[in-house]
């Protein structure tokens, strides 16, 4: 009973589960929302739909197939061992990809200050001092990392929530309107732009279910704040996005590094523009530490299967991945080189965003699969219909998602998941077993 008393309720854990997706991740979101224009809220209710299914199906399979590793653990156990390499490679590298954003939202929010910063050379350089500043933090000490993520994720939460609930007092419903569709294609395709952009907002809902062991109930409870926590953030993100347009012309909004604090200027003048500039700024930066750990960590359990390179699983003596660390580090530098061209933060971060989304859809495909594999073995037939239904929904919403991507990178996602293949033979535990029983002399026969 003393134990129990100490875990957390339906209604702390749905503001836990809310909290963790509206993190940094969303700040720069409305520029790239403005390319698209207004119709890019049907995006928002598609992309909520989907993340709602989504979130049932991890839910589930945490009640029913609970598994350390998440999507890696699912596709391996339901398709096998290559399956879940080639999950496990595909989620790692959207990790590291999609960590990308952090910084750079973080430097356009401070470009509020130092206009210097939107520059891309000054804004590249800068960014790459934050990649290495937390890299290099975590190896000193991932304990500091993780409290200044805790305090500085607070801070996150207050552009979002004051623009969403103040900033219709400042809307304008002939802004909204004048920018509907601004990308001269079908309304079809600006949505499906839109939902693959918004996406964004929602990756890592398969992480809630790790709240079960400090929640009351978690067969049921952590079922219900995982719906909705992903509803309330729902709400918020939708309410943010569409006030900003209605607040800033589409032409400024579509340039803006800091759309929050521009709609906060709008608001409040200079000081409520500094303010949630600064909020969210700490937000963005606060988090890559942790995030930068967690892609290290995650690398080393996939050495530790076999998965992996063991330089991946190589620790110091706080069982810290120093080299890991160091990759990670590097691989994100690469990326911040490669995206440097683009002319504002609001470009860069799209284009990274969306590269992150479509390698981490593969693995939400692969386990909505087990999902159903998972029903099958513990429900009557027709609850295994109903799953099979909703699944398969699910399943197809994410395709659609997929297919509003950037062409060359659905392009480019495809070729890097036939490529990784090649690797798998080098990384199979199972397979250099299997090749060792058969070369094994045999025994010799007894006299």
């Amino acid at each position: 009973m003393a134990d129990d008393k100490r875990k957390i309720g339906v209604v702390a854990a749905t503001f836990l589960v809310a909290g963790n997706m509206m993190g940094s991740g969303v700040f720069l979101l409305p520029g790239s929302l403005a390319k698209i224009g207004s119709v890019s809220m049907w995006g928002w209710v598609v992309t909520t739909i989907g993340s709602l299914l989504l979130a049932f199906v991890f839910a589930k399979l945490g009640r029913l197939a609970p598994k350390a590793g998440g999507p890696y653990a699912y596709a391996r156990d339901a398709f096998g061992p290559y399956m879940g390499f080639q999950t496990n490679t595909i989620y790692w590298f959207a990790n590291w990809i999609g960590n990308v954003a952090l910084p750079v939202a973080a430097v356009g929010y401070f470009s509020y200050f130092v206009p210097a910063l939107a520059q891309p050379m000054v804004r590249t350089v800068v960014v790459l001092v934050l990649i290495w500043l937390f890299t290099f933090a975590n190896i000193l000490g991932a304990q500091v990392v993780t409290r200044i993520q805790s305090i500085t994720t607070s801070f996150a939460l207050i552009p979002l929530f004051g623009i969403a609930i103040f900033g219709w007092f400042f809307f304008k419903s002939d802004v909204f309107a004048g920018a509907y569709n601004v990308t001269g294609k079908s309304d079809f395709q600006a949505i499906s732009g839109a939902a693959s952009l918004t996406l964004w907002a929602f990756i890592g809902v398969e992480s809630a279910s790790v709240s079960a062991a400090v929640v009351k109930d978690p067969e049921k409870n952590v079922a219900i704040a995982t719906i909705a926590g992903v509803a309330l953030a729902a709400v918020v993100y939708i309410s943010s996005s569409a006030v900003i347009m209605g607040m800033i012309p589409n032409d400024q909004l579509q340039v803006a590094d800091a759309p929050f604090a521009l709609a906060a200027q709008v608001a409040l003048g200079n000081i409520g523009g500094g303010v949630v500039s600064l909020c969210a700024a700490l937000g963005a930066g606060g988090s890559l530490g942790g995030w930068i750990l967690l892609t290290a960590l995650s690398a080393k359990a996939a050495g530790d299967d076999g998965l992996f390179p063991k330089i991946f699983s190589k620790a110091n003596k706080d069982d810290t991945p120093v080299q890991g660390l160091l990759i990670v580090g590097v691989l994100m530098s690469l990326i911040v080189l490669i995206t440097a061209a683009s002319p504002t933060a609001s470009a860069q971060f799209e284009v990274i965003t969306q590269a992150a989304v479509v390698l981490t859809l593969l693995p939400y495909i692969y386990s909505c699969v087990a999902c159903y594999f998972a029903v099958e073995t513990s429900h009557t037939v027709a609850h295994t219909g109903i799953y099979w239904v909703l699944t398969s929904i699910t399943v197809v919403y994410c395709l659609w998602a997929i297919f509003g991507t950037q062409g060359d990178l659905v392009t480019y996602a495809f070729l890097f998941m036939l490529f990784i293949s090649v690797f798998y033979p080098f990384f199979s535990e199972q397979r250099r077993r299997d090749r060792q029983l058969k070369v094994a002399p045999a025994p010799a026969p007894r006299s």
